[in-house]
This record gives structure tokens, sequence and C-alpha cells, in this order.
């Protein structure tokens, strides 16, 4: 548990900060990661030194012998590293009942990219009621049917990574042809941009991109067609 909790912070923290190379600047700092081997992610090869925090950024890496910190954590023997970044993560639900998401943290992950396929939002009363064996399971009311209100409810309660999602294309068609395995008519072919007003909904609501689960097994994922596809992008 100590390896892990020593990495889950220097990660976390470096994640958000710029790497300051050089000589580092002595003084007072919150906190001080000392003696670690230090992954920079400059591509350069792994160096000792000490990693310095004050107001939650990383302000000085190097040697800080005559540095103090109001916390110092001894990580003689860790690497400290930049946070990683899960590409296809599923913890949009998980961060509502665990906003620090130990999970993620304590395997060095810092940023999660999620939403392939099927996505938090948007919603309609319908979506709602079939995915309620999931909000029950983890005891969880949807009080939003938009991304935007998805990301204001994770800035209420806080979270313990960085979060980004796409607009899932199943959940696009989801909210215009439900779950079953239909042909859209022309006019169901329009309402994807409608819906999603292409990319100014991707820049509006603060995602990624628009992005498809074709490879998945269930419906409705499984059964998006190349029209849909055009469509909903």
């Amino acid at each position: 548990m100590r390896r892990g909790f020593l990495c889950a912070i220097a990660l976390a923290c470096m994640a958000s900060s710029p790497v300051i190379v050089g000589t580092p600047a002595q003084g007072n700092y919150d906190l001080i990661v000392r003696n670690g081997r230090i992954i920079d992610g400059t591509g350069s090869p792994w160096y000792h030194g000490d990693v310095a925090i004050r107001d939650g950024r990383i302000v000085a890496i190097g040697r800080l012998p005559d540095a103090t910190a109001r916390t110092t954590i001894d990580a003689k023997g860790e690497i400290v590293a930049p946070g990683f970044i899960d590409m296809l993560g599923q913890s949009e639900l998980n961060i509502l009942v665990a906003p620090s998401l130990p999970s993620k943290i304590y395997q060095g992950i810092t940023t999660e990219i999620t939403g392939e396929g099927d996505s938090i939002a948007p919603l309609d009363d319908r979506i709602i009621e079939n995915n309620q064996a999931g909000y029950k399971h983890r005891g969880i009311t949807p009080t939003w049917r938009t991304l935007d209100g998805y990301f204001a409810r994770l800035e209420k309660q806080g979270i313990g990574i960085n979060l980004g999602t796409y607009v899932g294309a199943t959940s696009i068609r989801r909210m215009v042809l439900g779950d079953d395995d239909v042909q859209p008519t022309p006019a169901q072919l329009q309402r994807p941009n409608q819906l999603a007003q292409g990319m100014d909904y991707v820049i509006v609501n603060g995602t990624l991109v628009i992005a498809d689960g074709k490879m998945t097994h269930a419906l409705p994922g499984k059964v998006l067609r190349g029209p849909e596809y055009v469509a909903g992008n």
C-alpha cells in the first residue's frame, strides 16, 4: 500500500503541472517528494531528484536539500512520473459514487477518456428508465440530461482525476430510435444532426468527438449501420 500511495500522490500532482527543468529555486513548499527516480515524460532517462509542490502545482524539480515543506514524502526506490491516461475508461457512473476513484489513482491513472459508443449523455426519460438497473445498483439518481448537466454535477461534487468524454454514437441512436434493431427513416436520419448539432454540440458540451462502438456485441450499438454513422457525424 505504501508503494501505491507514494506513486499516486506524485502522479496526481504531475498530471496537471508543468515540469521545470534546470536549477530549482529553494524555498518553503506545501509538499516535497524526495529521493524519487523521476521519469519526467520528455523521453529523457530517469534521474534521482526531489519534486516540490505549492498550491497544488509543481514549482521545482531537482535536488532540493535545503528546502522545507509542511509534508515530506520519502520516495526512495519509487518512480515519480506524470500520471497515466486511460484512453478507454468506463468510470462515468462510478465517479459519482466514489469521486476520488482510488481504483484509478492507485494505478497512477490521473486522466480518463470515456464515452465510446454509449456515453453518459444525452439522456431522455426512456433511456433513463431502461438504465434503471445500473443506476439503482450504484445508488445514483440521474439529475442530468445533457453532458453539460453531467459536468456541472461533477464540478459541484469534485473529482479525483481528470475526465473527458466522447458523445457516444450509440447514445445518439438511442435518443432517435430507442434500443430496437430498426431501420431509420430518412427523417430520422436527420435527427442525429439536429440532436448533436454536429461539432457544435461537442464543443458547447465540452466533449471530445462523436465516437462509435461498432465492436460492441450488445444492442443497440451492434446494429449501427453506415447511414447512421454519416448522420451522427
